[in-house]
């Protein structure tokens, strides 16, 4: 347990960072489940809006420090990808 009174500060800090960070993955998970979602049912009109939807909220999250900036454009390049390879 923390003894210190910015020990004690810090500790509140971490929670709450953690809690918006935690915040932010999960915006980028469901966003990325949409794209998913599209793929899987073949729509590709419904996967690129969902992926240019998906794009900027991922690339935010990188900017924020939620997830590593490589981490965020190797997801986006991969989700691309798929949708481009879908006959629609």
């Amino acid at each position: 347990m923390a003894n210190t009174t910015s020990a004690k500060k810090a500790v509140r800090k971490i929670a709450r960072r953690t809690a918006v960070n935690k915040n932010r993955r999960s915006r980028v998970r469901t966003f990325v489940r949409k794209v998913e979602e599209a793929i899987a049912a073949g729509d590709k009109t419904a996967a690129e809006s969902a992926l240019k939807a998906a794009q900027p909220e991922m690339m935010r999250a990188a900017t924020k420090g939620a997830v590593h900036k490589n981490t965020a454009s190797r997801k986006v390049s991969r989700l691309s990808r798929r949708v481009k390879a879908l006959n629609g």
